[in-house]
């Protein structure tokens, strides 16, 4: 598996052999990803019951971050590539975004704070608002990089031909809107130029907006046009909802947003398993922590099983994803098991730690649940099949 590391030393550019594309590609599902985690934690450490409009708006973002993983891993195979979401894909907090410049700072575990949202508005950064990025230094916004795919992917259209491009190898691959995916907007398969480029475009402007405006591209799926995910983000920052005339640049104008930045748990967004394993004897954390990232690598084995292949299997994510929340609950909740931590006011938090032994199990485990939910193409959705044992990870 080609690693973040080894993209960054080819240097940055448009991609000019299809090669390099697939690269590009399963680089921009990395980066896709990266983004889960630092949301879910933002998310997760919001004390139950407050903070309500900044929970719903990051988890309007968590999702259709799920939802552009999908449409990049649909990208991915249309042009003969292989997603990847397994050993290997997890990088360790704080990380690096894939191909980004030295202005994009590393992304870390940050609990509900002014200091994330900071962290959240530079992620979602619209390119208007960037300098633009020079030739192999990196990209300078997300939106760039996606003009960079889209700029190699019409070059190789053009030099190659359409059917080299898309293989037409894998059909049975593509997730659609009929695999119970449940997100903003809806996805679609990508079986050609014109449903590549509209798979870039959905990914961008849900991030920054249409052109010139605040306003995502949901209006494609016959939904209600809604803000982009940098101005969501910017309504929390600024405690302020836009009006219906603010534009990209202006601060919102409209009526005040509750925001209470103490209504969350503090969090050493540098925690580790080990850290918590050293108490162990006085506390319940570890055995939480280890949990949930197992529950972790359940999810994203389930993810790489739809985009490789059985994209009903979908449909276990969404559950897992649950459970995800209800472990969170409960470790969240709890104060850091190191004392010197502790007396600090911060909270135990998930440390989104995998390595191969945590694929290893989850594979099996996801397996036997595959098997039992007989998830066939074109069947109705019905998880009643997995029983109270295999079911054991949505209880």
């Amino acid at each position: 598996m080609i690693t973040a590391l080894e993209l960054d030393r080819a240097g940055f550019g448009i991609p000019r052999t299809m090669p390099d594309l697939r690269k590009y590609l399963q680089a921009a599902l990395e980066v896709e990803h990266l983004t889960v985690p630092v949301y879910m934690t933002g998310m997760y450490t919001i004390r139950p019951g407050t903070n309500r409009t900044a929970y719903y708006a990051i988890r309007a973002v968590l999702l259709e971050e799920m939802l552009h993983m999908t449409l990049v891993a649909n990208l991915l195979n249309a042009v003969g590539g292989t997603p990847r979401v397994d050993t290997g894909f997890v990088a360790k907090y704080p990380a690096r975004l894939p191909f980004s410049g030295e202005t994009v700072p590393s992304i870390g575990l940050q609990h509900f704070s002014p200091e994330a949202l900071s962290t959240f508005l530079r992620i979602e950064q619209p390119k208007a608002m960037t300098p633009a990025a020079e030739q192999g230094s990196g990209w300078t916004s997300i939106g760039q990089f996606y003009d960079t795919i889209r700029e190699g992917l019409e070059y190789l259209i053009r030099t190659l031909g359409h059917d080299r491009v898309f293989t037409r190898e894998k059909p049975g691959h593509q997730v659609g809107p009929e695999d119970f995916y449940n997100s903003g907007g809806e996805v679609f398969p990508v079986d050609g130029r014109n449903s590549a480029l509209e798979a870039l475009e959905t990914i961008t402007e849900q991030g920054e907006g249409v052109h010139d405006t605040i306003w995502n591209s949901n209006n494609r799926f016959g939904e209600q046009p809604e803000l982009a995910h940098y101005f969501r983000f910017n309504e929390i920052y600024t405690g302020r909802s836009y009006g219906p005339d603010d534009r990209p640049k202006d601060q919102p104008s409209g009526p005040l947003i509750d925001v209470t930045w103490d209504d969350a748990y503090p969090i050493h967004g540098d925690s580790k398993v080990a850290d918590y394993k050293r108490f162990e004897a006085t506390s319940a954390v570890y055995e939480q922590a280890v949990a949930f990232n197992s529950r972790y690598a359940v999810l994203l084995c389930y993810l790489d099983s739809a985009f490789n292949g059985r994209p009903r299997d979908m449909a276990l994510a969404i559950p897992t994803m649950l459970e995800l929340r209800d472990r969170a609950g409960q470790l969240y909740r709890n104060p850091h098991p190191d004392p010197e931590q502790a007396a600090l006011g911060r909270f135990a938090s998930a440390t989104f730690e995998l390595q191969a032994p945590d694929f290893q199990a989850a594979e099996k485990e996801v397996g036997r649940n595959i098997q039992a939910a007989s998830l066939e193409a074109g069947a109705p959705i019905d998880l009643s099949a997995l029983t109270s044992d295999s079911a054991e990870a949505f209880a």
